[in-house]
């Protein structure tokens, strides 16, 4: 009986101590969340993520770039070949959460010596030839491939296309964007301020909720807490409506708890089918490429019809992302026809197209083969990569007179294989690193390099994001089985993967 007693005390107290273990195993899980979860996030995680990144994308030498953050400022330096390039090193950087500004000390070194006088040439040529650039009042200078553009444009987001264009233009090393804007309708500040509110809340990308806005004397000031610093661009970017002088952010406050939803009380609130369409309608007021077009807009359901006649491709296109991009909106079918006023001839066609790829900093390295038939382009050849390829139809589609791009163009698809339970960790790093999902909300499952995404996020824009994670995490295929929810109007509310697009709230 003794024996039996003491094995008995000893089996209780190896219990107790295993029960204290697992407690204070989770109190310590538990500082680890909370710190992770928390305000801060350590600069050198910050910095090995973005190397990571700049690895995985094939866009930036990352051998030539280098990367120091320090309390959340991040500073890029190195060289690359294209400005494009620069850019898209900052864009990176900008959506990791934890940063808080971007110092871009990129060098701009062009593989081909150009001349200033061919570089000008260049940047007129293809400001002439953008169909929504065309008839803008610009001068083009030139020094030592630093572009400096001057005039008069509409919009402020009419002067950030003339610099995206000329962006596009090789051996261009930077842009200095001096063109005046001259607004034809002088407005309030209480006008101002209505709209930069309905901007932000018509934003797919950007929580309004956490954002204030004020007016004064034309200038519109920001305050708050964002998530992102690629949330505050955005939010800064949606802040310039028509009358606007400037814009200050520095108020607005970036912090990435923010993306949590226990913060954001009213993060995604429904949208009925009248003020969806008169969300989209108002985001085309704003883009260059779309707003001279009647663009018909039908809502059913939360789907989104277009129709309508546009001259040019990128018309059509810019008009479906900006549906995409707006609050509620279950899918966009696009029914936009593009009539050019004179069609080229298939062998004019040929030669811009080829013109266009061979001017493009990323392109022109390539051989592409192009044909074309009654204003169809197609494209065939080799490329490295799947981004590239995707380049290549890009530049085509911003071609005057094309009405479609069949893409035939190859690239070797190389997956690196890695074991199943390293590609699950690599993609909830990434998902963890994004600031556009909610990565509690997502549930991931490999099986022989093919990953599986399950649960529940809040918008079309999210769901495409963890989707892009899965395949930066290593996968070699992803099964998106992600649901869009949106909350309820009226007796009935909408998903994009059910057959009838709605179905009746429980």
């Amino acid at each position: 009986m003794k024996v039996i007693r003491l094995v008995k005390q000893r089996q209780f107290v190896q219990r107790r101590f295993s029960l204290i273990f697992v407690l204070c195993f989770g109190l310590f899980l538990m500082g680890i969340s909370s710190t992770t979860l928390g305000k801060e996030v350590e600069d050198k995680d910050i910095t090995n993520h973005i190397e990571t990144e700049f690895w995985a994308d094939n866009t930036i030498p990352s051998n030539a770039v280098d990367v120091e953050t320090e309390d959340g400022i991040v500073t890029l330096t190195g060289t690359v070949d294209n400005i494009l390039a620069k850019d898209r090193a900052r864009k990176i950087a900008e959506a990791t959460v934890g940063v808080r500004a971007v110092v871009n000390r990129i060098n701009v070194v062009p593989p081909v010596a150009l001349t200033d006088d061919e570089v000008e040439k260049a940047v007129r040529s293809a400001l002439l030839l953008d169909p929504a650039t065309e008839s803008y009042e610009v001068e083009v200078q030139v020094n030592d491939g630093v572009v400096k553009l001057t005039g008069m444009v509409d919009s402020w987001q009419e002067k950030q296309l003339c610099t995206l264009v000329a962006k596009g233009v090789m051996g261009v090393v930077d842009v200095k964007n001096d063109i005046a804007i001259d607004y034809k309708i002088q407005r309030s500040d209480e006008e101002i301020e209505q709209e930069v509110k309905q901007r932000l809340a018509n934003d797919v990308m950007v929580d309004d909720a956490l954002i204030n806005v004020r007016v004064e004397d034309k200038k519109v000031i920001l305050t708050g807490a964002v998530g992102s610093l690629q949330e505050k661009n955005r939010a800064r970017n949606d802040a310039w409506v028509g009358g606007v002088d400037s814009v200050d952010t520095e108020g607005l406050d970036i912090e990435w708890w923010a993306r949590d939803k226990m913060r954001r009380k009213n993060l995604y609130v429904s949208r009925t089918d009248a003020e969806i369409k008169q969300a989209v309608k108002d985001a085309f007021i704003y883009d260059p490429r779309v707003y001279s077009f009647e663009i018909g807009v039908d809502v059913s359901y939360g789907t989104v019809t277009l129709s309508g006649i546009v001259d040019n491709l990128k018309a059509k296109k810019a008009a479906e992302n900006d549906a995409k991009n707006t609050m509620g909106i279950a899918r966009v079918i696009n029914n936009i026809k593009v009539r050019p006023a004179v069609v080229p001839s298939n062998e004019e066609l040929v030669i811009r197209t080829n013109k266009a790829l061979h001017d493009d900093p990323y392109i022109g390295r390539f051989d592409i083969d192009v044909s074309a038939f009654g204003g169809m382009v197609y494209l065939s050849g080799k490329v490295n990569t799947s981004w590239e390829k995707n380049r290549a139809e890009f530049v085509a589609e911003g071609v005057k007179g094309v009405l479609y791009v069949v893409n035939n163009i190859d690239y070797q698809y190389k997956w690196v294989w890695k074991p199943d339970w390293q590609i699950r960790e690599d993609v909830k790093s990434q998902l963890f690193w994004s600031p556009f999902v909610d990565e509690d909300k997502v549930n991931v499952t490999v099986d022989n390099g093919i990953v599986t995404l399950t649960g529940k996020v809040d918008t079309y824009s999210e769901r495409q994001s963890a989707e892009d994670n899965a395949y930066e995490g290593g996968a070699k295929d992803v099964i998106n089985d992600l649901t869009v929810t949106y909350n309820y109007y009226g007796p009935r509310y909408y998903s994009p993967y059910s057959p009838y697009g709605y179905y009746p709230a429980p």
